[in-house]
């Protein structure tokens, strides 16, 4: 696993409405921390993260002289520009048990569009449990190959047998559908007049 390294910084101040250019508020918590520590991140190095692995990705959490491994838990953004305010990272051993939504990523779409299919969506996410050291930052499915009427259900990830899925087993996350064009659709209603 490549090691992503997030720089923590001793946070002073506590007020709701922390500025600081070139940082993230947020707090780190977890396995042999005795109580939650609030601290500031390098913002470019959190959005390189966060744009490469995810809003659950995992993370070497460097805090004065020691480093720690852990995960993204939660961000917070602002309401209306959705600018990130505030992230929460859970320090815990690669061998903790936990629970995660991991994002869900479809590749081979076009290659359903060059056969005139669609590919719907349900659901982006997938709940899991299991040891953080087997967790991927994303889940891929690959749905070049998939047929009209086809579904995306839990047999289609490929994730490791340790990690137990929480969603229902006749889950639905994608169908394949026919691909309707517009122009075609208005054309024929004109010929139907």
């Amino acid at each position: 696993m490549e090691k992503n390294i997030l720089n923590a910084f001793e946070r002073t101040t506590k007020s709701k409405r922390f500025k600081e250019n070139g940082f993230i508020a947020g707090v780190i918590y977890g396995d042999n921390v005795k109580e939650a520590t609030s601290v500031k991140f390098e913002e470019s190095s959190l959005r390189k993260i966060l744009s490469k692995h995810g809003s659950n990705a995992k993370v070497w959490v460097k805090y004065g002289e020691g480093k720690k491994f852990g995960f993204i838990k939660e961000i917070q953004r602002h309401p209306v520009t959705a600018k990130i305010t505030h992230i929460d990272v859970q320090l815990v051993s690669k061998n903790h048990e936990i629970k995660l939504q991991l994002p869900i990523e479809f590749k081979g779409e076009k290659n359903l569009v060059a056969n005139l299919l669609k590919l719907n969506i349900q659901k982006t996410e997938i709940d899991v449990f299991g040891k953080m050291a087997l967790m991927p930052d994303v889940v891929v499915i690959d749905v070049s190959e998939k047929e009209l009427g086809d579904t995306i259900t839990i047999k289609n990830f490929n994730l490791d047998k340790e990690i137990k899925i929480s969603d229902n087993e006749d889950e639905i996350y994608a169908t394949i559908t026919r691909l309707v064009e517009e122009n075609n659709a208005e054309s024929e209603e004109e010929v139907a007049e």
